[in-house]
């Protein structure tokens, strides 16, 4: 089956009564988008400006009739209030899956990960094999701040030794740690799509639960004693830098036991000096900075 789109772009007092005569000849609802501004580098967006309205109609021998009755709806709430004229866009039908499953290849990283969506066999024997499913949490792979971290756990993955991952996103990083040698590993995170998110891929890596503990929190919940461990040898932050310098000021240099690392990472290249700082501030001192594009990656001690 293939379909007939319909979008109108509205403001925001009309966006609910057009998606409100969408779904009335849309079996499958409506979605709408609407442009998000950003006030700085910690801020989750705000919406702005006009909101476009979709909706798809299945393009089978009722198609004509829906569209007509939808126009007659749509030309009656215009009489209310002035409505721009609906676009309409025929698209053929395609597998969504499987074109969604084209974009993840395997991913090579350093000189002994390769990280590979669930779905496919890793074409390299002698890489350490690291199978994400690319979902809604953070950590596919495929961003150069998780590839940065990777590259410098294969350097310092304490051998049978702990490890502390604060902001597990997807838990990819913990997942390369276990399988580089550490022995456990503690992931935490505010969100509970994460904590979910990095069950699966644990359990899709063949990691047992008892191995990567997984539980909702951050640096003040693993301080207060809630997990099995309060320090570890090496510490994992992927995040954003303003978010790690707050991390800091909550006592993140306390989670690092004593001669270990921590691996920084999600900071932008003009505010590496600010998270440098603050990790000396806090008695952790520059190791190793790499950098790929405008993200760097830190290793402090």
């Amino acid at each position: 089956m293939s379909w007939l789109e319909v979008s109108l772009t509205v403001d925001g007092e009309l966006a609910e009564a057009v998606a409100d005569v969408l779904a009335r000849f849309a079996p499958n609802g409506v979605t709408t988008e609407q442009a998000v501004d950003f006030v700085n580098d910690e801020d989750e967006g705000t919406p702005v400006g006009p909101i476009t309205v979709r909706a798809y109609l299945p393009a089978d021998e009722k198609l004509e009739e829906r569209r007509q009755k939808l126009e007659e709806s749509l030309y009656f709430l215009g009489m209310i209030q002035p409505l721009p004229a609906p676009i309409f866009t025929p698209l053929a039908n395609q597998n969504w899956m499987e074109a969604w499953k084209v974009h993840y290849q395997p991913i090579p990283i350093g000189k002994r990960l390769i990280i590979l969506p669930v779905w496919l066999e890793s074409p390299d024997a002698s890489r350490i094999s690291i199978k994400i499913d690319p979902g809604m949490a953070f950590g596919t792979g495929t961003h150069p701040t998780t590839q940065l971290c990777l590259e410098l756990l294969e350097s310092c993955t304490p051998k049978d030794g702990d490890v502390i991952d604060v902001g597990c996103g997807s838990g990819i990083l913990s997942v390369a740690a276990l399988k580089l040698g550490a022995g456990f590993a503690l992931g935490v995170d505010i969100e509970e799509a994460s904590v979910k998110a990095s069950r699966e891929n644990a359990d899709a890596n063949g990691i047992p639960a008892d191995q990567f503990v997984i539980g909702l929190g951050s640096v003040t919940e693993v301080l207060a004693g809630k997990f099995q461990i309060r320090n570890a040898p090496l510490v994992l932050v992927n995040i954003l830098a303003p978010i790690i310098i707050r991390l800091f000021d909550m006592g993140l240099a306390d989670l690092v036991s004593t001669g270990g690392a921590l691996i920084l990472s999600g900071i932008l290249a003009e505010q590496a000096e600010g998270v440098i700082f603050s990790a000396k501030a806090h008695g952790l001192n520059l190791m190793e900075k790499r950098q790929i594009g405008d993200w760097v990656a830190l290793l402090v001690r």
